[in-house]
């Protein structure tokens, strides 16, 4: 198809390039803050990778049901976890942590090194933060509890706002990615296919790259409030179809690409996950969890080299910067 993207150059010219300084915020251990945030989170969205098929699922449970061992292993109950039976030893992992009525959330990528006496063990390889806009977008942590849900997949996916995508590429990394809009604009069921925009966020474009490479993905949707869960699989495509663009412009401002799921594959159950971590009502946010301070520790440990870099460190290192410059993309861009 014409209007399909196949190649990064064409990723490249549609959206443009990652950003130097992107990578700068990515540490390969578990540092303070992060160790906070975890004992702070009592929900997680996993992916895990089988041979260059993802699948999908969440874990939760009292704040801290995630247990760090020590900077670069981590120990997530059996229990704790919808589908257990996906982490097996040597696959690869990407975890997205929550933390109740705040934005930002924590990312932390690496592979299975155990699986054994109720809990699975992960090799940290990756930690970084991720931008609000997301859970701003969707309105996360305002939503009231509710006990019921659509049955009927349209239905489902019409009434969400939040989800979270789940790629791998060649490797065998796997790659979690918050996307979030109002009721409507999320994602939605066209012509036996599933479509959804793409937004501003922290321009890494893991996940989109990975399609390019392993067009399988698995999601996890969810409508903020209840406890019941669409889990979303299929075959993505990148395009930028001018009529399906349109129809996800949201204030005026139509996104650059639409992801097109082919041959979807959608099951909506109660998610034990959900239930046990009890996120709604929030509970007010975690004392000394400041997602800026973290960006910033984060650019200062990391073991990018170069003057870019250290010019970066010296920027960030200016006290209220950093929380500045968050607010400042938050307010202008969104959509």
């Amino acid at each position: 198809m014409s209007d399909t993207i196949e190649s990064v150059s064409a990723l490249e010219a549609c959206i443009g390039k990652v950003p130097w300084p992107i990578d700068l915020k990515v540490i390969d251990h578990l540092d303070e803050g992060a160790l906070r945030w975890i004992a702070a989170s009592p929900l997680l969205f996993a992916a895990f990778d089988h041979d260059n098929h993802i699948g999908g699922t969440l874990a939760g449970g009292p704040p801290g049901f995630a247990h760090p061992i020590d900077a670069s292993r981590l120990r997530l109950p059996v229990v704790a976890l919808d589908e257990p039976n996906l982490a097996r030893v040597g696959c690869g992992v990407g975890a997205l942590f929550v933390a109740p009525n705040i934005g930002e959330t924590l990312r932390v990528n690496g592979r299975v090194v155990a699986v054994g006496s109720g809990e699975i063990e992960i090799a940290v390889e990756e930690c970084y933060m991720h931008c609000a806009k997301a859970l701003l977008r969707s309105n996360f942590w305002a939503a009231s509890p509710r006990s019921e849900a659509p049955d009927d997949a349209s239905d489902f996916l019409t009434a969400s706002r939040f989800m979270v995508l789940a790629t791998v590429d060649r490797q065998g990394r796997a790659d979690v990615s918050p996307k979030g809009d109002p009721q409507g604009a999320l994602i939605r069921l066209q012509d036996g296919r599933v479509w959804f925009a793409d937004r501003p966020g922290n321009r890494r474009t893991d996940s989109f790259r990975n399609i390019l490479v392993q067009p399988r993905i698995a999601a996890a949707i969810l409508i903020p409030g209840c406890t019941h869960v669409a889990m979303l699989s299929g075959i993505a495509r990148l395009t930028t179809d001018a009529a399906m663009r349109a129809d996800f412009s949201v204030s005026g401002k139509t996104p650059l690409l639409v992801t097109c799921i082919e041959q979807p594959t959608q099951v909506i159950f109660e998610s034990h996950a959900l239930a046990q971590s009890r996120l709604w009502p929030a509970a007010p946010p975690t004392e000394g969890l400041n997602p800026a301070e973290m960006f910033a520790a984060h650019v200062k440990l990391s073991k990018a080299r170069g003057l870019q870099a250290k010019l970066m460190r010296v920027a960030v290192a200016v006290p209220g910067l950093m929380k500045k410059g968050l607010q400042r993309d938050y307010r202008s861009n969104l959509y």
